[in-house]
């Protein structure tokens, strides 16, 4: 602590082209333009019970509904026949609010069910029997979020990163399913 030495100058960066040239360019390369996002992004369609039954992935820079019909199209297990359940309902976020969305859905025979999370947190406070079903879906990302892998992803083609999403949601699927049958 004895050996520090006063610093000349008044404490503020100098702005002046000659000063500029000694500051240490940006390592990676020019900065990504405002609203640009890096990462990658997972559209999931699950049962009741947090199986994964869809699943798709794409760049983080991709709107939700763009990814809504490639999931609801790509089941792992054939849906029942339309005359059994003539429509279903899919509850979703307000990420998927608006007209694209809704048609979507409809055309892939579900019912949309939007639901703020203040709407269900009501609807469970004060309406009895009423089951929230937001959760399960945040719940199975979260599950996805324990191979620490798919967390924070290094994979550089989509290809094997979604291998990895596959082997993880089989291995979700596989002890969903242990409990019931063995």
């Amino acid at each position: 602590m004895t050996r520090w030495r006063v610093l000349p100058g008044a404490g503020k960066a100098w702005m002046e082209v000659w000063e500029r040239l000694l500051w240490h360019s940006n390592a990676w390369g020019r900065t990504p333009r405002t609203g640009g996002k890096n990462g990658r992004k997972r559209s999931l369609l699950v049962d009741a019970r947090g199986v994964p039954l869809s699943l798709v992935a794409s760049g983080a820079n991709v709107h939700d509904v763009k990814l809504l019909e490639a999931t609801l199209r790509d089941h792992v297990y054939p849906r029942p026949k339309r005359e059994k359940v003539p429509v279903e309902s899919l509850c979703l976020d307000a990420g998927y609010v608006g007209y694209a969305a809704r048609a979507t859905t409809w055309r892939q025979g579900y019912r949309q069910c939007l639901q703020t999370r203040r709407q269900e947190h009501d609807a469970k406070l004060y309406k009895t029997g009423h089951i929230p079903r937001r959760w399960v879906v945040e719940r199975t990302h979260s599950w996805f979020n324990r191979y620490r892998k798919l967390l924070v992803s290094f994979e550089k083609t989509e290809a094997s990163y979604l291998g990895l999403l596959f082997l993880a949601a089989a291995m979700i699927c596989w002890r969903q399913n242990t409990p019931i049958y063995g």
